[in-house]
Order: C-alpha cells, then sequence, then structure tokens
C-alpha cells in the first residue's frame, strides 16, 4: 500500500499543514510518497524530504505551478495517482480548493477534514459543526482524503532524507491564472500556528475597542489575533482573522476567548484547544460550558486589569 500526501507550500517553504497532514498517512500505513509541485522550490523538495515517514519526494516544477492552481493541481495528481491506494492533502484552504476537483476526476467519494484513522479504509470525521464525529468506511479502490492538521501531531525530522524523484510536468491547463495578490503582513504570530490565540467577539462593540483591548494583551502574551464570524463582519477584524467552521481551525496550547458567546460554528474552529479561558458578562454564554477557566465580568474593566497585572 502506498499513500501520496500533497505538499502545501509558496514555493519558499513548506507549510506546517503538511507535517500533520504526512503524520496521519503514517497512521494509516505503508509507503508515503510527498508530491511537492511548484516553480523554483527546490529547498520545498528538500524540506519534504526530512520528514520523518517519507519515503520518497516526486518533485515538479514549472512556471504554471508557481501559484498552485486548483485546475494545474488536479490534472497534475489525477495523472499520476493510479498506483496509489490512498490520496491525501491537508484541509486548508489549498486543500479544500483541489481535493475535491480530484475526487471527482476519480469518480470517488471525498472523506473530509478527517480527525482519526481506525483503519486504512476507516476515519472519523466531524459533522454538525464538531458537535458529532462520524466514523466512515470507503469502499473505493483510492480515498481521496482532507486532514485537519490540528488533529494530527507534527510528523518530525528524519535523520536520514528520502529519496528526491524529479517527475515531468503537466500540461497547463490555462484556465485561469493569478493578476494579483495582495497579502496581510503582521509582526504577530501565524493564526494557524500560534501557541496563544486571543479572539474577539462582537461583544467588543467596535473596531476601534477590538484593537485597543486584544493588541496590548497579545503583546504581552506573543499571542495571534482571531476573531468570530460576526466580529469579522462587522468589520472588526479582517477576514483572515476568523476562526470556526467558514474560519480557519485552530487548536493553541492558551486559546482566550473575549466578549463572544460559543456558537457552535465558532466551537467548531476552537474547541480542539487545551486550555480555554472564556472572558464574558453572560453568565449562560455557551463558551463557558467548553471553557476550563471562566470569567463572567465586564470585559471593558477585565482586560485592562489582566493586562496591567501583566506588566
Amino acid at each position: 500500500m502506498t499513500l501520496l500526501v500533497i505538499a502545501e507550500h509558496d514555493n519558499a517553504s513548506l507549510k506546517p499543514a503538511t507535517r500533520h497532514a504526512v503524520s496521519a498517512a503514517r497512521r494509516i500505513g505503508g509507503d508515503i510518497h510527498l508530491l511537492v509541485a511548484g516553480n523554483d522550490c527546490a529547498p520545498v523538495a528538500e524540506a519534504a524530504a526530512r520528514i520523518d515517514g517519507v519515503a520518497k519526494v516526486l518533485f515538479v516544477e514549472a512556471a504554471h505551478y508557481a501559484d498552485a492552481s486548483p485546475e494545474n493541481l488536479t490534472a497534475l495528481v489525477t495523472g499520476i495517482v493510479s498506483s496509489y491506494s490512498h490520496v491525501l492533502a491537508a484541509s486548508s484552504s489549498s486543500g479544500k480548493s483541489f481535493m475535491p476537483r480530484v475526487a471527482a476526476r476519480l469518480d470517488v467519494a471525498q472523506i473530509s477534514e478527517i480527525v482519526d484513522v481506525v483503519a486504512p479504509d476507516t476515519f472519523v470525521r466531524p459533522i454538525y459543526a464538531g458537535n458529532v464525529l462520524a466514523t466512515v468506511q470507503s469502499a473505493d479502490v483510492i480515498k481521496v482524503v482532507t486532514v485537519r492538521a490540528t488533529a494530527f501531531p507534527d510528523a518530525g525530522e528524519s535523520e536520514s532524507p528520502a529519496a528526491i524523484e524529479k517527475l515531468p510536468a503537466a500540461a497547463d491547463c490555462g484556465k485561469s491564472r493569478v493578476l494579483k495578490r495582495e497579502l496581510t503582513t503582521s509582526a504577530r504570530h501565524e493564526l494557524g500556528n500560534a501557541r496563544t490565540v486571543i479572539a474577539g467577539g462582537r461583544g467588543l462593540g467596535s473596531r476601534e475597542n477590538f484593537y485597543a483591548l486584544l493588541e496590548p494583551l497579545a503583546d504581552k502574551l506573543g499571542a495571534a489575533l482571531g476573531a468570530t464570524r460576526a466580529a469579522v463582519d462587522a468589520g472588526y477584524a479582517p477576514n483572515d482573522w476568523q476562526v470556526g467552521q467558514t474560519g480557519k481551525v485552530v487548536a493553541p496550547e492558551l486559546y482566550i476567548a473575549v466578549g463572544l458567546s460559543g456558537a457552535i460554528q465558532h466551537l467548531a474552529g476552537m474547541r480542539e484547544s487545551q486550555v480555554i479561558v472564556a472572558i464574558n458578562k453572560d453568565p449562560e454564554a455557551p463558551i463557558f460550558q467548553v471553557a476550563d477557566y471562566g470569567l463572567v465580568a465586564d470585559l471593558f474593566d477585565a482586560l485592562p486589569t489582566l493586562t496591567a497585572a501583566l506588566e
């Protein structure tokens, strides 16, 4: 049994989610091949070869892979997948864009966002916004699987690098191209990889309050900032800070929830955090049901006091 994991990268460095997807593949068992497709990304292939558990790195370079367009990735993967039993990728924005296309081309059912492996053909995945865990079994010859990165550990480094095999590129589909990319830059930790996350909700009242109250605390703790969908929709925070079912799934060591009620859509994105602290003036807020520590208080009094105590 041989498994294919699709690496996620920016042509300069490997995304951490790839290591977690490899960890899931190791739970399934068998030889693991890691596909790196990009442009001028030899350092990424070398980093991929050092991941523990990877038997071989398949390296494809071409200009039309520079932006990891889902059309071109799909054509590449479906062209080489016939000899594999499983195809895995992280359940990130990239994985969600091309893996369903791969499944459709192969005429198989995608198994989305697994959090555990029971057997090579049986997986556990959350449904109903994470309130229920379903065990699903696939009879498809090729299993197309996306992995919730926070549910699996980092695969770690290997003492001896795997072999790197260069493959020819598939033809450019030419169906789309990136004209412009505007990236949000921040000195803070990236939300998906931060050890501490402070998330604000609509209870903060305004964009000005969001930054004035949360940023000083985040600076003291070295934390990333997150937000609920309601806060994002209200313009308090940018879209890439959204945590929840329609945002990012995080599992930091410490998650501080400020002024948010704890709707199930938000809980789906953070309930796996190791320690959850909630600050809300409503003692009946659902967030307290999942919190390890809860403070029933007005956030406009509690946050300045907490920030000052960290001096």
